[in-house]
């Protein structure tokens, strides 16, 4: 049986192979941020598609933290219904699911009392975008992710993770690009990282010792004066020390440019696929923590290459399990082609329709089949 194949815990936590879904964003839910049937249906897709570990899309922890429209939240015990229903779907169909705790930063979409906290004041045309959080404003999310995960055991979920990648809320502060305070959150590493670490002490205080706390974190802002290669592995010793239970490794922002966090072109050649591997075989020289690589992975034989060569414990995977949410059953089966997604980004593209997340190539194609079966 293919390494890949293999089952292993997290904390306890058993998960059936080496796949996890790499938590994205589904628009699915309402306007609240409560579950609709159709996140419970996509949900349910993963789950019998074989998905070693799902994680959800980015939950946000409070109402300013929210990153776009329809989706999830898990900022109230109101949503407390909505998120058993997530965890129950999931469990019912065979699955492990953690939900991403997240707050967007600067990055947030509310206005007046729910407006748009960061690091640092954001101007832009001289226009005030989001606000210096305040030691108030930090106190009171540093409580909110603790209550989030406290939701998250009541629900059912089997774990959480951290969002503190992508230039999210505590990319944000980790990164001396967004990062200009002059206090103890902000300059040196040790400062920048203060949050992330008063943040999972939270947590861990809030869920005990035994339930899974996961962190993805960038392996590089890839922008000027951003988080480098040498700070991650910093960090990630720190979070280690601390009892961390596993990384998801990532990297860039939507401000990245190429390296945005999803690159595009990546099916055109096996070379550009797994683009963190060689942060990946840094990090597992230095750290001994469990690390799930997400970033370009789309052939079978890189994703066991990877596991097999000790450069991940765990294979991330995001867009093409939009397009194919059976694509580890397929794999499981010996069908071991490549994954059909062509990494073009249109995906995202579909997060404002009424469909909202999908792959609108498979979606033309299909299209195009129907007609000529119907003539």
């Amino acid at each position: 049986m293919s390494t890949l194949f293999e089952q292993t815990t997290i904390n306890g936590m058993k998960v059936k192979n080496r796949f996890v879904r790499s938590a994205t964003y589904e628009a699915m839910a309402d306007l609240d941020g409560k579950v609709t049937d159709q996140l419970l249906e996509y949900m349910a897709q993963l789950a019998r598609g074989q998905v070693g570990l799902i994680i959800t899309g980015h939950a946000h922890v409070t109402r300013e933290g929210q990153a776009g429209p329809r989706q999830m939240g898990i900022y109230s015990d109101d949503m407390m219904d909505s998120l058993k229903k997530v965890a129950s779907v999931i469990h019912d169909n065979g699955g492990v699911v953690a939900v991403q705790l997240a707050h967007a930063g600067k990055n947030g979409i509310g206005k007046e009392a729910h407006a748009p906290l960061a690091p640092s004041d954001v101007f832009k045309k001289k226009v005030k975008k989001a606000s210096a959080m305040t030691m108030d404003d930090i106190n009171r999310t540093i409580n909110a992710f603790g209550d989030a995960a406290h939701r998250a055991v009541r629900a059912g979920f089997d774990a959480v993770e951290i969002h503190a990648a992508h230039g999210y809320m505590l990319s944000q502060f980790l990164s001396p690009h967004y990062n200009k305070r002059k206090d103890d959150y902000g300059g040196i590493l040790e400062n920048r990282a203060r949050l992330l670490i008063e943040v999972y002490e939270e947590i861990r205080q809030r869920v005990g010792a035994s339930f899974p706390i996961m962190v993805k974190i960038n392996c590089q802002d890839f922008l000027e004066d951003g988080m480098t290669l040498e700070e991650m592995i910093t960090v990630c010793k720190m979070v280690e020390q601390r009892g961390m239970d596993a990384i998801e490794m990532s990297g860039g922002t939507f401000e990245s440019g190429k390296y945005i966090p999803s690159r595009v072109g990546i099916s055109k050649s096996q070379d550009r696929e797994a683009y963190y591997k060689d942060a990946a075989r840094r990090f597992k020289k230095e750290l001994n923590i469990p690390l799930i690589l997400v970033g370009g992975i789309l052939s079978y034989n890189i994703a066991e290459d990877a596991v097999d060569s000790g450069v991940t414990d765990y294979i991330a995977i995001s867009r093409p399990l939009i397009r194919e949410p059976h694509l580890i059953e397929r794999w499981e089966s010996g069908d071991i082609e490549k994954a059909k997604c062509i990494s073009c980004n249109k995906c995202f593209t579909t997060l404002f329709a009424k469909e909202a997340l999908h792959c609108p190539v498979e979606k033309k194609e299909q299209e195009k089949e129907d007609a000529h079966v119907s003539k």
